[in-house]
């Protein structure tokens, strides 16, 4: 197959219906469509990665939230890297791969203006949706703006072996920061110390978790990136110190949430520490700091991935018909690294971006 004769169908997988609690392959439905036509100023992407992110299960809701959710019968949504197979723009032509939001689909439509060119002699095309895009992104930002990172202070982050919280944790010890990484079994705890960087690892799994975060926190917790909620946070609010800073980038362990966590409220123990501690509690959503920083990260972060100082992994499955899987799976921890999912190979030859 060419690149300027690509298969004239378009898989899709849509939203079949909306989740309670957790979700069930049941959500989802593969169809089939016709292939979309370019028009002008238009270019024809077809996806090769497709990026799985946590986010996406709040869009699967109706609530009210930062972003529209996705209507049910609509096409899931999601961070695609995609080779432009036919144009209608005289920016691009096939063969370019961009960085693209064509969502769980093996082709979308889109426009130069959203998109962005990526070179594969720079690095691999994949990890413009991991270490160098949007979760690498997230971390960068978060940390700096929200988490005003000293050098000698302490960061915990929570879901450490992910795309954000691998990186939050690699440029904290890069800027002069102690790093103590959170994360679920022994193997992503030793991956944490042993491949990451981090100077300690704990498991929250351990019938002694509480315990165990104290002793890897001797002198407490200035930033505390949360990535998860839950009993993690509980574990970590005690130990935080006076003026320390909380990026809330996420609470993986409540969107499949259908009522209340069980036991007491828990509310007033978290204010009265916001309020004797003077602590800083800000969430976040990465867009809110493209403009400004966007630049500097790709500049910044390109080198250290570049040159060993931070270290990546992707979780990759084959097919676009195994997403609604491997997403269920990394909502419950399965993935090891940023999850993605193979959705074609190239098909034509790639030009350099300019």
């Amino acid at each position: 197959m060419s690149a300027s004769a690509p298969a004239r169908r378009n898989r899709r997988i849509v939203l079949a219906k909306r989740p309670e609690g957790a979700p069930q392959t049941d959500d989802f439905r593969l169809e089939e469509a016709p292939l979309p036509e370019p028009r002008e100023g238009q270019v024809l992407l077809r996806t090769l990665f497709l990026s799985l992110d946590p986010y996406m299960r709040g869009r699967m809701n109706a609530g009210r939230s930062y972003a529209k959710p996705v209507e049910v019968g609509a096409v899931m949504e999601g961070g695609t890297v995609a080779e432009v197979v036919a144009s209608e723009a005289a920016e691009l032509q096939p063969g370019d791969l961009v960085l693209a939001h064509g969502g769980w689909q093996a082709f979308s439509l889109a426009r130069p203006e959203h998109l962005r060119r990526l070179d594969p002699d720079l690095a691999p095309p994949s990890t413009a949706l991991g270490v160098l895009g949007m979760p690498g992104f997230t971390a960068y930002s978060g940390l700096k703006v929200i988490g005003k990172p000293r050098e000698g202070e302490t960061l915990v982050v929570a879901a450490a072996t992910g795309p954000v919280g691998s990186a939050v944790g690699q440029i904290a010890r890069i800027l002069g920061l102690r790093a103590v990484g959170i994360a679920g079994g022994e193997r992503k705890c030793r991956a944490l110390t042993e491949e990451f960087g981090f100077d300690a690892a704990v498991d929250h799994r351990a019938d002694d978790f509480p315990e165990r975060l104290r002793a890897a926190c001797p002198d407490g917790v200035d930033i505390y990136f949360e990535n998860v909620g839950g009993p993690v946070l509980e574990a970590v609010l005690p130990l935080l110190n006076d003026h320390a800073r909380i990026p809330v980038c996420g609470l993986v362990s409540q969107y499949n949430a259908s009522s209340p966590p069980p036991g007491p409220d828990r509310s007033p123990a978290l204010m009265g520490a916001i309020l004797t501690r003077q602590l800083t509690v800000r969430g976040f959503i990465q867009t809110q700091f493209v403009d400004a920083l966007q630049e500097p990260f790709l500049k910044e972060m390109g080198a250290w991935v570049r040159e060993g100082r931070v270290r990546y992994r992707e979780d990759i499955v084959d097919g676009l018909e195994n997403a609604p899987e491997a997403f269920i799976g990394m909502l419950g921890g399965a993935n090891f690294g940023k999850q993605l999912v193979r959705v074609a190979e190239p098909m034509g030859t790639t030009r350099a971006a300019g």
